[in-house]
């Protein structure tokens, strides 16, 4: 079974996280890359600029965004066939900058990884 979970890039890493994933196009502001911790940046699973512009974390944007995530995210079987396979090895942590721990893309993603 697959095992991921998710995480503000701004909290701190903890031993638990596993494998460190970024799951963010853009760098986060005010995030030094030292202190990140990251195992990897995967910026190409991240949502396009255009879906990212549009949703702007919106929550009344939410469902129609997720919808349009998960069809941008069916073209990346590859991508999430290589977070799935770090999964079984241990944990992994997918972690993003976004304010609202329920409404952003790395919900989505974990939920697209672990059906």
């Amino acid at each position: 079974m697959a095992r991921f979970k998710i995480k503000r890039i701004y909290d701190p890493p903890a031993d638990a996280d596993g494998y460190r994933i970024l799951v963010d196009r853009l760098w986060p502001r005010g995030q030094r890359k030292e202190e990140a911790k990251l195992d990897e940046w995967k910026k190409e699973i991240a949502p396009s600029t255009a879906l990212r512009k549009w949703f702007d974390h919106r929550p009344d944007r939410f469902e129609a965004f997720s919808a349009k995530y998960r069809e941008e995210l069916s073209t990346k079987v590859s991508d999430l066939a290589k977070l799935r396979e770090l999964a079984k090895k241990g944990g992994v942590t997918l972690l993003y900058a976004a304010k609202d721990e329920k409404v952003n893309h790395a919900s989505v993603l974990m939920q697209v990884l672990e059906s």
